[in-house]
């Protein structure tokens, strides 16, 4: 994995920059092989492009993708990403509860290593 780049669509995410987040994470997605570490980063991807989404308005494709990629962070190999699987998860359920119940926007999200808070 090209752990530069991988850094730094990290940072793009964390910053709020999700299109350009996916546009990286996806360069170091695409020669990945196939296999559970490939699963999780494009998981991220897919969330990254779920609250793109959700920025520009398009709540059904916010939701579509979220879904999707909830299932392959939660099948997918975190360990050479160094982030907090968990804390991911718990973001994309608050997301997930927003996108179907309204209320106040999640805050974040943010990808952290583990321990972190």
């Amino acid at each position: 994995m090209n752990h530069e780049r991988f850094l730094e669509g990290v940072g793009l995410f964390n910053q709020g920059k999700f299109y350009d987040a996916h546009e990286v994470l996806e360069d170091v997605w695409r020669p990945l092989p196939k296999g559970p570490a490939r699963q999780f980063l494009q998981g991220l991807i897919q969330f990254a492009v779920a609250l793109h989404h959700h920025s520009k308005g398009n709540l059904a494709g916010a939701t579509s993708l979220l879904v999707r990629a909830e299932r392959n962070v939660k099948h997918g190999d975190v360990a050479g990403a160094n982030l907090n699987a968990v804390a991911i998860l718990e973001s994309m359920e608050q997301w997930k509860k927003y996108f179907h119940c309204g209320g106040a926007v999640p805050v974040g999200p943010r990808l952290r290593p583990p321990g972190e808070t």
